[in-house]
């Protein structure tokens, strides 16, 4: 690590290292991790985080989506196990509960939608979890209505917003630099905060910021966000140490290389999907 100030780092390469897996471990060691996400219209963010997540190296996915776009996720993941949830709140949360209950991590929010059903199972889900959760995209938005949910929660959260999104959040970075400002929205509400950018920052709820210096601006494309999510999930369900920052350093890694071999232009989110394998070596 690179000393920043009072508690501020920018993570280097050999601080990101993974744990060696056991000859002997099966897929129950390496967490459950469920995404909740999609709406008709956005399927390819819980695509995508499902992908990454699995790439990531999680022991089973399971992706939960409006069962209007059920049939086009099965399609699209043949490694994550996706279950339909009704347009009835009731009966989706009820399909969800057990699922919510067993998992390791879960990720709420990529392509979610704004609508009421979408809101009010995203309060649900934050309110009965107990595992690592990441509040992602259409998540983070429902949340920034009632920002006092955050102050209930029984389980730690991870918060992904880009800068538009921590706006609706607060306006601290209308009055503070990037790592104060989530470092003070982290310390309010004892949430893990991930403000992504131009040199991503990390944001304990302890004081501790991380600075990430990879990444480049071929990865502001609709659906990086999305990866990120899924990696971030995959690492805490397997109990990574230091799960976020190397998630998001992995993640501005792997863009890295995209934009090396493909160009900054036309390098995709499935393209940092399957250049991840390179660097989980």
């Amino acid at each position: 690590m690179i000393s920043l100030g009072d508690q501020i780092f920018e993570v280097q390469a050999p601080d990101v290292t993974l744990p060696l897996r056991r000859p002997e471990a099966h897929k129950g060691d390496f967490g459950r991790v469920l995404i909740v996400a999609g709406s008709v219209g956005f399927t390819g963010a819980p695509a995508f985080a499902a992908r990454a997540a699995v790439r990531s190296g999680a022991g089973l996915v399971f992706l939960a989506v409006p069962e209007s776009i059920w049939a086009v996720e099965a399609v699209k993941n043949d490694e994550a196990m996706v279950l339909p949830l009704s347009p009835s709140l009731p009966e989706a949360l009820e399909a969800l509960s057990s699922h919510v209950a067993k998992a390791d991590a879960v990720v709420l929010g990529p392509g979610l939608g704004l609508s009421a059903w979408a809101r009010e199972l995203t309060y649900a889900v934050l309110e009965s979890c107990r595992a690592p959760l990441v509040l992602d995209a259409d998540g983070i938005t429902a949340v920034s209505r009632h920002i006092d949910r955050l102050d209930k929660l029984s389980c730690p959260v991870v918060l992904t917003p880009h800068e538009g999104e921590f706006a609706r959040l607060t306006d601290a970075l209308a009055r503070k630099p990037r790592e104060e400002a989530a470092r003070e929205f982290a310390a309010a509400h004892g949430v893990t905060v991930v403000l992504k950018g131009h040199r991503t920052v990390t944001a304990q709820p302890d004081g501790v910021c991380y600075v990430n210096p990879t990444g480049n601006p071929g990865m502001a494309k609709g659906g990086s966000g999305d990866v990120l999510a899924g990696m971030i999930a995959a690492f805490l369900g397997q109990r990574i140490p230091g799960a976020v920052w190397k998630a998001v350093y992995l993640h501005g890694a792997a863009g890295d290389l995209c934009a090396e071999a493909e160009n900054q232009y036309a390098m995709t989110p499935s393209d940092m999907i399957d250049y991840l394998r390179f660097f989980m070596r």
